[in-house]
């Protein structure tokens, strides 16, 4: 299971933000988020938005409410 948790570098060293229980030597993937974290979470939701918009059945319901 992959879980998402909030942390900062604090001193060199990531530290957690809030309290988790990990098992020690747990292997963990650190992302660096830009300081103004909009353009990332734009980023990665883009694609998720235009396959849910952007699709066929939209432009038949456009149509209908045109009507």
């Amino acid at each position: 299971m992959i879980v998402t948790l909030k942390a900062i570098i604090h001193d060199g060293k990531v530290e957690l933000a809030e309290p988790a229980t990990l098992p020690e030597g747990a292997k963990v993937l650190v992302t660096v988020l830009p300081e103004d974290g909009t353009d990332f979470w734009l980023d990665a939701s883009q694609k998720s938005l235009a396959e849910i918009w952007d699709n066929p059945e939209d432009d038949d319901y456009a149509k209908l409410l045109q009507k």
